[in-house]
């Protein structure tokens, strides 16, 4: 049996998220510093291990003085908390290209069970190497993860939603 491992393409990667803002549209963010890395068996996808680490102080929304509030300790508290974390527990097959991923994530210091959808690109060689890709979604409650701040505006709106969706878009290069 032989292990094969896959390590994550930056320059073809992303993590997004997005969360209801005053309960009328959506913020979206994301992490500009992350890790992923896949090591399978046989090059079998159902045996896959996947790590994924963000670093929190890289998150952005484009807006300097949100992100400052979002590494602040009233969310995630980056200096106690620089990063999130996931590991897998298993890949479950549900079609040819489509599975649900099951494992532990960790965000704010609090670790919880969850599953994501993923629908899997297929494998190339390109640019002399074997790559494949991945498309991840799920949806957290930021609450589960201590990430509590609330607030409510003049006329009794909630500012910020409890949901988050996260979106991941990762390209991976085959290890030789």
């Amino acid at each position: 049996m032989a292990t094969t491992k896959w390590q994550f393409d930056p320059a073809h990667s992303e993590v997004l998220f997005r969360v209801r803002h005053l309960m009328i549209s959506n913020v979206t963010g994301s992490f500009d510093k992350f890790t992923a890395a896949v090591e399978m068996t046989d090059d079998q996808l159902e045996t896959a291990q996947i790590t994924f680490t963000a670093d929190v102080d890289s998150i952005t929304t484009k807006n300097e003085q949100r992100d400052g509030h979002l590494r602040s300790p009233e969310f995630f508290d980056v200096s106690k908390y620089p990063t999130i974390s996931f590991v897998s527990t298993k890949l479950e097959s549900i079609s040819d290209k489509e599975y649900t991923l099951f494992g532990n994530i960790t965000i704010h210091g609090v670790t919880k069970n969850i599953q994501l959808h993923v629908e899997h690109g297929g494998v190339i060689i390109a640019h002399g190497h074997t790559r494949t890709g991945f498309n991840v979604d799920g949806k957290i409650n930021r609450r589960d993860f201590g990430l509590t701040w609330h607030s409510i505006t003049e006329t009794g709106s909630v500012v910020l939603g409890d949901d988050v969706n996260i979106s991941a878009c990762i390209q991976f290069i085959k290890q030789d």
